[in-house]
């Protein structure tokens, strides 16, 4: 075997010396268009959706990382000047939080320092900690342009975004307004949609009554889940169509404990199923409260300060708790006869994916994007198919979204992040500006101006990052090549949050779309369906998959940090019985294989194990044929100078079906349909190229009647096949192909220092050998049908035995004298001769090839009744063949309506099975007539 490649495949002592000479020889570094390109407009380039600084690789990062890797090195490979821009997102709230925590353990809070400290603290945070998952992505092998690696917090990315801000405040597009917001009140701040998390928890149902205003003894009763929002309730709502409550409409309820007037009206929001039908209304503490008072024009009564305590002055509430202040008001309300009834309940409730506070809907002062504008031309160019979504159904989650869409509250109230460029004079107007001199030119040299305290939504940032990472506003050579970029990779779930804004801030600000496609990949969850979750026990970590871990710190890492002793018990039980061993070290190649054969189009991922180690055999099945093939070819002439050489007909089958195999693999990643790649690499890989091309270059090159020409061509195809497919593959196993292309590269006459930069295979139709094809194929179909009987009747596969087969014609007489070597050594033949139709045979085990019988006589091999099991077995498939024909064939409505051709082919169906069903019933019936 070769002695440069080690005996066993370790992706432990191969991935990460490559990946640092990859990174240090400058590989990934930016295509540039040359003079000459003149033919070359635009360049391929995709940017990778940026991690979280706080951020560490988990299975989804790992998925998308793979597929955009995937993508990036294909068009590398195919000549184009290639960009996958690298960077991380400052996450203003997980970033803010992670340093406060790291303070807190000090006994320190962020306002014991003052803004301008606790920033100079997150970032020396960030150069200390931040880079994890930048390292964690170079374990899987991933080539972004390292040296072009942006940070939404850099000054070039916050001068494009103050830029933008300002704009668009100077257009009308932005302005300050005071809006219902989703309300951290932990952090203190506005959160995201995003950053909502609402699952279903049991609640009650409090049902109060509310007397009428001219008629105390008279009540409506009203439903609610959060009683004490009702000391801020404008309105009574009924349906206008219920009849029980129409003469009530127009008149006045005293609100309880309050002692305040309200209407009651009509609205068609109300559900006169839901409780009594009657609806409290509380535009300044519920989202569907707050549109229905914008179309009654009720007042906006805020009961909540920023901590969610109530801020009622002159109330007995006043500074309590919300629900502190719940249980006192149910108590109240009971007390003067008022609580109708309480009810368990089941209701969404929304909480911080941050904090796990429940968010209160608040109003508050807050900076918005007016979005409109900016959406109309958004949909429209996803419409005339300047954007194409990938599977096209996503477009219409999109349309649903954007044609829905709401003004986009920007602000939130923290440090870390990019900080409002507005200032304030002491009256309290506003001045927005790229700079304080700016708005001093705005206010007036003498006038004193604070700047605005909040910063902007991390997505704002995130909005412009197609085009700010290329240097926008600046007009750069990267943002001339590689602007629209090529294809967006993410996951559904952000569709709404960043998608659409980057299209939206795209077209507003370069006049072109951000990117031709977008991708959507489906989520990583476990192999029952699952979501992975701390919770369930079930997160695989990426890095475990490909280095291993024992069962102990295993256990660990799924059970530290869970609250509950029996959530920990449960999960430390399951994770050992699931992972006895701990979990091996698979590489980084055979998870990326894993992951590309699982992206379907638009469907989520079943993560198996079992799918990794398979692939894990795949690296190294293709390890050891490399050994093969350099232990054969080391040394020896491969046709490295182009010296003659000539082709036997299985070197040109290989030949000719790795043209196919080239065609499809380009077609396939240019149709993002990778699952289909990978399995028609792994099948020619495995099937063709290993099983059997190998087993006969073997015979091939031991033939002592072979020219040397002939040995010269086998010797040739073999390296130049394999150097062939390491390009096919090295997209998705970066790092194996690299290690084996190094040893390849001379024999195959391959110039370069890196498999990364050579061309990716292209079909030569001068390569396509049809007839050899044919040959090649009928010799296999015999061997098979050999072994096939030989695994049937259970024939030690050291036996040899004589084969016969009948019904040859002049042309594949000539296949077998061209490939009897093969024919002998690959189905362990003693013989193989032909014999004529209808000559006297001795009792045999058949199979059919097309209409060859290959017939191995049974004398003391065969076991009758085990033949006669599989003669039957094969006799029923056919029967069940004939009648599924003869159905079609009888069926009118097919014979009238299908096209002649199809007819004629099931009638050929039909003589074939019955062909074929008389030869095995003739076997048969010798079997039965043996002694």
């Amino acid at each position: 075997m070769s002695q440069s490649l080690d005996k066993q495949y370790q992706p432990s002592e191969i991935e990460q010396s490559i990946y640092q000479r990859w990174e240090s020889e400058g590989y990934f570094a930016t295509g540039k268009k040359s003079p000459k390109d003149t033919d070359i407009h635009d360049g391929y380039c995709i940017v990778i959706p940026p991690p979280n600084v706080t951020g560490s690789l988990h299975m989804g990062h790992a998925f998308q990382d793979t597929i955009m890797d995937l993508l990036t090195r294909y068009h590398r490979m195919s000549g184009e000047p290639t960009l996958w821009q690298a960077g991380s997102d400052h996450a203003g709230i997980a970033t803010q939080m992670v340093v406060e925590r790291k303070l807190a353990a000090e006994k320190i809070s962020r306002h014991d320092l003052g803004r301008e400290k606790f920033i100079e603290k997150v970032w020396q945070w960030k150069e200390e900690s931040g880079g994890n998952i930048t390292c964690q992505l170079r374990r899987m092998g991933s080539s972004l342009d390292w040296s072009r690696e942006r940070f939404t917090m850099d000054e070039g990315l916050s001068d494009a975004v103050t830029q933008v801000f300002v704009s668009l405040y100077q257009e009308g597009l932005i302005y300050r307004g005071k809006r219902l917001v989703n309300w951290d009140p932990v952090l203190n701040t506005a959160v995201s949609d995003l950053e909502v998390v609402s699952e279903e928890e049991d609640g009650h149902l409090w049902n109060l009554k509310y007397p009428l205003a001219d008629d105390p003894t008279q009540f409506m009763v009203v439903a609610t889940t959060r009683p004490e929002t009702m000391l801020g309730d404008s309105a009574v709502a009924v349906h206008p169509d219920d009849e029980r409550y129409q003469h009530l409409i127009g008149k006045q309820i005293r609100l309880p404990l309050i002692d305040r007037k309200i209407s009651v009206i009509a609205d068609e929001y109300v559900d006169p199923e839901f409780g009594s039908g009657c609806v409290k209304i509380t535009p300044a503490h519920d989202f569907n409260d707050n549109e229905l008072g914008s179309r009654h024009n009720l007042p906006l009564i805020n009961i909540m300060s920023l901590d969610a305590s109530i801020d009622l002055q002159g109330s007995k509430y006043h500074a309590m708790d919300r629900y502190i202040a719940r249980k006192q008001i149910v108590a109240d309300l009971d007390a003067a006869g008022l609580l109708d009834s309480i009810t368990p309940h089941k209701l969404m409730v929304p909480r911080g994916d941050r904090t796990n506070a429940v968010i209160e809907p608040l109003l508050t002062d807050q900076w918005f994007v007016k979005i409109q504008p900016l959406a109309d031309p958004a949909i429209e160019a996803v419409k005339n198919g300047d954007i194409k979504f990938i599977p096209e159904s996503w477009s219409n989650t999109y349309f649903d979204w954007m044609n829905n869409i709401q003004d986009w509250c920007v602000s939130r109230q923290i440090w870390w992040g990019h900080r409002i460029p507005a200032w304030y004079d002491d009256a309290g107007n506003i001045f927005v500006a790229k700079t304080e001199a700016e708005a001093r030119e705005q206010a007036g040299p003498d006038t004193k101006l604070t700047q605005d305290n909040d910063v902007l939504d991390t997505w704002f940032s995130s909005a412009l990052w197609p085009f700010s990472t290329l240097g926008w506003p600046e007009k750069t050579e990267e943002l001339d090549l590689y602007y629209p970029t090529s294809v967006l990779v993410t996951g559904f779930d952000i569709i709404f949050f960043w998608v659409a804004r980057m299209i939206m801030m795209g077209l507003k600000f370069t006049g072109k779309v951000p990117f031709k496609e977008v991708y959507i990949h489906g989520l990583v969850r476990d192999q029952e369906g699952q979501k992975m979750s701390k919770s369930k026990g079930n997160v695989l970590d990426p890095l475990d998959l490909i280095d291993g871990i024992d069962l102990e710190a295993l256990v660990s890492k799924r059970t530290t940090g869970l609250m509950q002793p029996e959530m920990t018990e449960k999960i430390e039980k399951s994770t050992r019985k699931q992972f006895p061993d701990g979990l091996p070290a698979f590489g980084t190649d055979a998870l990326r294989f894993t992951f590309a054969s699982q992206a379907t189009l638009g469907r989520d991922i079943r993560f198996d194990l079992g799918r990794v180690e398979g692939y894990r055999n795949f690296c190294n099945k293709l390890w050891n044929a490399a050994r093969f093939v350099l232990m054969n070819t080391e040394g020896q002439d491969c046709g490295q100078h182009d010296e003659p050489y000539e082709l036997r007909a299985a070197d040109e089958w290989l030949i000719d079906r790795l043209q196919q195999v080239e065609i499809e693999a380009a077609q396939h990643i240019e149709s993002y349909r990778f699952d289909q790649l990978a399995k028609v690499l792994y099948s020619f890989v495995w099937d063709e190229y290993c099983s059997w091309y190998l087993e006969m270059a073997k015979v091939m090159l031991a033939s002592k009647t072979a020219s040397e020409q002939q040995l010269r061509g086998t010797r040739r195809t073999l390296v130049r096949v394999l150097e062939t497919l390491l390009r096919l593959l090295h997209p998705v196993t970066p790092y194996i192909t690299e290690r084996i292309w190094q040893d390849v590269k001379l024999l195959a006459a391959a110039q370069g220092d890196t498999i990364m930069l050579q061309p990716y295979p292209v079909s030569n139709d001068s390569c396509r050998y049809a007839d050899s094809n044919v040959e090649i194929e009928w010799v296999k179909s015999v061997i098979s049908a050999v072994r096939n009987i030989r695994g049937e009747m259970n024939i030690e596969p050291s036996k040899k035995f004589p084969v016969l087969l009948s019904g040859l014609t002049p042309e594949l007489s000539s296949y077998v004298e061209a490939n009897r070597s093969l024919l002998l050594r690959l189905a362990n033949m003693e013989s193989i001769d032909s014999i004529s139709k209808g000559s006297d045979v001795p009792d045999s085990a058949t199979a059919l090839v097309g209409d060859v019988q290959v017939l191995i006589p049974l004398g003391s091999l065969i076991d009758k009744q085990a033949e006669l099991v599989r003669l039957n077995k094969e006799s029923e498939r056919l029967m069940g063949d004939i009648k599924r024909v003869e159905g079609k064939l009888s069926n009118a409505g097919f014979v009238d309506k299908a096209p002649q051709a199809v007819v004629d082919k099931e009638h050929e169906k039909l003589k074939d099975a019955k062909s074929q069903l008389e030869v095995l019933m003739q076997q048969t019936n010798k079997i039965q007539a043996i002694d």
